[in-house]
This record gives C-alpha cells, structure tokens and sequence, in this order.
C-alpha cells in the first residue's frame, strides 16, 4: 500500500494491487489506518479529482479541501502510480 502523503491527518494511499487489468489512477482517503472500502477520487488527465464515492464520510469542505491539495500535487500522484504500477489510464 503505498502511502503518497497526509493532509490533516487524512491519509491519500492507493493499494498495491488495483485489479486487473489495472484500474484508472485514483487514490483513497481515509482518517487513520487504511481500509478496504475508504474514499475513492479519480485523478484526471488535467489533473483533477472527481469523487467516485465517499465512504470514509470525510465531511463535505474537509474533502474539497482535501481534494484540492491532491490536484495542486497531481503531478506527484501520477509520477507515484507510474513508478509503481508502470503504466497509467484516465477515468477521463
């Protein structure tokens, strides 16, 4: 599970193991240690998130917040899933 960084105690990680045939970059997000069904954004080509669900129940501007801090750092993000998984598809 690599872990890519933490925003105020949240933690912004992706699974080693994202299925197969690999799914489009995204991260998780969650308050402590990760978990299963956590958070879900997906990274676009231009570098924005768009949620796919909220199931840690992250409150509403504390996830904006978040979000806004993992597209300022998307170029990080992809770099990271690139150096892991190899390769990188878009959701969009």
């Amino acid at each position: 599970m690599p872990q890519i960084f933490k925003v105020a105690g949240y933690l912004i990680y992706f699974w080693s193991n994202e299925n197969e045939p690999l799914e489009p970059i995204h991260v998780h997000i969650t308050n402590g240690v990760p978990i299963a069904n956590a958070t879900k954004v997906w990274i676009t080509q231009s570098g924005k998130c768009l949620l796919c669900h909220n199931n840690s129940k992250i409150p509403n501007r504390i996830l904006r917040d978040i979000m806004d801090v993992i597209e300022a750092r998307s170029k990080d993000v992809m770099e990271r899933w690139y150096e892991f998984h190899n390769e990188i598809r878009f959701y969009c």
